[in-house]
């Protein structure tokens, strides 16, 4: 064909040229989707197991090789384009640490950095290809969401080969039918492979294997069985083995990690002279049903707990915090594992790990980072048995704080328990099942004292997160066909997994308010916030000061004095007063906002200012056993954001008052970004607490003190609690109250020993002198800041160990 000359064309001929392609010979377009320039010479699978098809480890291809993606410097943004470049319309998360196992090859992308709005991968920020320092032990991986992106051509990305895996593990009772208890603890390993539920040969099977598929099913450990029984009863009954040949060496946390084999469909001879491999388990404590059960935990030694989880919406979910030197501290995620994960959840009564989180994923902790690089080899008993490094303070962060997800027993206590009438399945009139030996029925809870611990039980139980609300009234609701009010009194903690564990009437419903209007609803969310007191600040700012009574007018309009002192000569006189200052931080996932709207907030002409919470902070003095002589409280004056985290969550010193040039500096907080304040209460703003920021309640206004004039000289207890009457919801009620030891001689108050501790509806009732509640979380003595109006002196005090203390008097 002799070639055109572009040059031969009239301007308008090329225009008609270039609009049409035929003329110059190229092919006509197709309605096929065009592939990305971005991806040409790239392909793209999900591998590893167990997993479902939407998720894996991501591996690409280049260059002929395969290999995979660092989890360093990854990001759901980064999840979001692999996604898309695998066919899914967007990413629901990421893993971390290899957690569908190592891959081989080459480590391709390291320090992957996208926005998530690139259009494929080689146009984000990384490395380089195949520059990388990492191992497979820090493969990532992604989850999609399971929605194919419309029109989108495979054929750049490959799955890996189907392989029988195994996906799932039950117990199967051999005997017994009708209604069993749940869980169930015993029974025929059943594993479901892809034609279904198939048992598993006996034939060399260990304690090491029962120890996982026991860890899978949510349990910690395992006990010896009956082999010679159930061998008997295998005699009498038909079978079908998918597996044999399971070997596992005790600390894999998925029954896939172990080397086994599957039969083949060909094979008729299967496990011949054996039988069903059989497994029992040992619940946790909070799993225990029967009472041979619970004698066997309470037989157990009981420690000191030395690690726990917080800031987890769900049971076995958490930011994994451990006990040092009396203080709680959080651990470095650095080479954190399913290992070290599956250890933890061991230690607290759970099964193995079902995910070891990174990245602060459940929220950053505060103070001490204790503990880094963490290794173990899955059969320590606890945390502090496996291998680590005590960090400092440049080591790591509270954004890098480790988390778990351990796996649960299945108590089916979900099926119980319904929303109805709601506008999403997150909110609704709750609805229980009752019926015991006879048949099953829907009923409705009286609304009568229902709160924010009750919602809290529910939503748990429901797998529905935290309480947002808990609802009185639910006329704006659709009752549906359910009228019949079946339960009332309900009274929880807020730590029971249901409403069964709470107290209630019973059979016999007594509600004052009658009528499905008035029954019980929830509005439940993934977060919530998460307040906690500074308590050093407290005990480094804590002086008397006698205040004259002219001065104390508006104190005593918002009944903030004793009742005393309505009968005290006015204007003339004092009150003797113990002032602190209080720093409020959020440590929760979600904004700490005052249940009523402005509109229903009440304008205090006296101080200026709208109060958007009537009472916010409870102040007391308790004698030893635990009862009140004294007593404060404050409303919330103004809620807002007095400062906020530049990084990561951490004590900051706010300046309170002058320092003696004595006292050491002890700032805690690191700076790595800034949190940005949303909340002021000029000019009737909005009022909350921002997560990582803190509302300061300085020492020298008004209410924040606590009138001791009538107090006696003696030892008693200082006691702050925030949000006492649990008003708004939170994700963890119990480091809500401090307590500090006081020494008070009539002239002067030593204040030491304050220390974050248990707190609850428990402990309410405790109050009364019966039961004092357990405070695990206290600080050391610390030097105690002056006022102006005090004179800093230093002696032993003989009631604490022999080291100065700094205590306050008068000028």
């Amino acid at each position: 064909m002799r070639p055109v000359s572009i040059r031969q064309w009239s301007p308008w001929g090329l225009l008609l040229c270039l609009l049409c392609s035929s003329c110059l010979g190229s092919p006509s377009p197709t309605t096929a989707p065009e592939k990305r320039a971005g991806s040409q010479g790239l392909r793209f699978r999900l591998a590893g197991f167990p997993r479902k098809p939407f998720e894996g480890r991501v591996e690409i291809q280049r260059a002929g090789e395969w290999g995979t993606i660092c989890d360093d410097d990854f990001t759901l943004q980064a999840a979001h384009v692999l996604c898309r470049e695998l066919g899914f319309t967007e990413a629901t998360g990421w893993t971390h640490s290899a957690k569908y196992g190592p891959g081989t090859g080459r480590i391709w992308l390291d320090n992957l950095s996208c926005s998530g709005t690139e259009q494929s991968v080689s146009e984000c920020a990384s490395r380089g290809w195949g520059n990388s320092d990492c191992t497979h032990d820090e493969d990532a991986g992604v989850i999609c969401k399971d929605q194919r992106l419309p029109g989108f051509s495979d054929s750049n990305v490959i799955e890996v080969e189907q392989h029988l895996q195994v996906e799932e593990v039950r117990l199967r009772p051999a005997v017994g039918r009708g209604r069993r208890p749940l869980p169930v603890t015993e029974g025929l390993v059943e594993v479901r492979l892809p034609d279904g539920w198939s048992q598993v040969c006996d034939h060399g099977w260990s304690a090491q294997n029962s120890h996982v598929v026991c860890g899978m099913l949510g349990f910690p450990g395992e006990k010896r069985v009956n082999t010679a029984f159930y061998r008997l009863l295998a005699q009498r009954q038909q079978h079908s083995f998918g597996l044999h040949g399971v070997a596992c060496v005790g600390t894999e946390a998925h029954l896939s990690l172990c080397s086994l084999e599957f039969y083949r469909a060909n094979d008729t001879t299967r496990c011949p002279g054996g039988a069903p491999a059989v497994v029992s388990c040992v619940p946790g404590p909070l799993y225990a049903v029967s009472s041979d059960q619970k004698k066997q935990q309470q037989s157990k030694p009981q420690g000191e707990t030395r690690v726990r989880l917080k800031g987890g919406a769900h049971p076995g979910e958490g930011r994994v915090e451990v006990l040092k030197a009396s203080t709680w501290g959080t651990v470095c995620d650095r080479k954190w594992d399913l290992q070290a994960a599956s250890v933890v959840c061991r230690e607290l009564g759970f099964g193995s790990a079902r995910e070891a989180l990174s990245g602060a994923r459940m929220g950053q902790g505060m103070g001490a980072i204790h503990l880094s690089e963490v290794q173990c080899s899955g059969q320590e008993p606890s945390l502090w048995k496996c291998r680590h490094k005590n960090i400092t303070a440049e080591d790591c962060s509270h954004s890098q704080d480790a988390g778990v997800r351990c796996n649960l027993p299945y108590t089916g206590v979900e099926t119980k328990i319904r929303l109805s009438g709601g506008r999403s399945p997150h909110e609704g009139r709750v609805e229980v099942q009752i019926g015991g030996l006879g048949p099953l029925r829907w009923g409705l809870i009286c609304g009568d004292d229902w709160g924010t611990l009750e919602a809290m039980v529910v939503c748990r139980q429901l797998g529905l997160g935290y309480a947002n609300h808990g609802l009185q009234e639910t006329w704006y609701w659709d009752s549906g066909n359910t009228t019949e009010v079946v339960m009332s009194g309900v009274r929880c903690t807020g730590s029971e997994l249901s409403l069964d564990q709470c107290a209630h009437h019973g059979t016999h419903v007594a509600c004052k308010r009658t009528g499905t209007r008035f029954t019980a609803g929830v509005i439940c969310s993934e977060t919530a916030s998460d307040l906690l007191l500074h308590s050093a600040l407290v005990q480094e700012t804590a002086y008397i000061e006698d205040r004259p009574l002219h001065m104390l007018y508006c104190a005593a309009e918002e009944n903030c004095l004793a009742r005393s002192a309505r009968s005290a000569n006015w204007p003339y006189g004092h009150r003797r007063l113990l002032r602190f200052s209080s720093q409020i931080h959020n440590l929760g996932r979600a904004d700490f906002r005052p249940k009523a709207g402005r509109h229903s907030w009440v304008w205090h002409e006296c101080h200026g200012h709208y109060h958007s919470m009537d009472i916010f902070t409870h102040y007391d003095i308790l004698t030893p056993n635990g009862t009140k002589v004294a007593e404060g409280h404050k409303a919330s004056f103004c809620l807002e954001d007095t400062e906020c985290q530049e990084g990561e969550l951490g004590f900051k010193r706010t300046p309170v008052s002058p320092v003696p040039p004595a006292l050491p500096h002890t700032d805690m907080c690191q700076s790595l970004s800034d949190v940005s304040k949303r909340y002021e209460c000029a000019n009737f703003g909005e009022q909350g607490i921002t997560v990582g920021c803190w509302d300061l309640y300085r020492h020298d206004i008004d209410c924040q003190w606590i009138d001791i004039t009538d107090v006696k000289p003696g030892n008693y207890i200082l006691q702050v609690v925030i949000n006492p009457n649990f008003e708004v919801a939170e994700s963890d009620f119990t480091n809500n109250a401090m307590k500090c030891n006081c020494k008070y001689d009539g002239h002067r108050i030593w204040v030491h020993n304050c220390h974050i501790g248990v707190w609850g509806r428990a402990a309410q009732r405790d109050q009364g002198g019966r039961k004092r509640p357990s405070f695990a979380h206290s600080l050391p003595p610390t030097l105690v800041l002056c006022p102006p109006t005090c004179l800093c002196i230093s002696q032993p005090l003989s009631f604490s160990p022999p080291s100065p203390q700094w205590v306050c008097s008068p000028t």
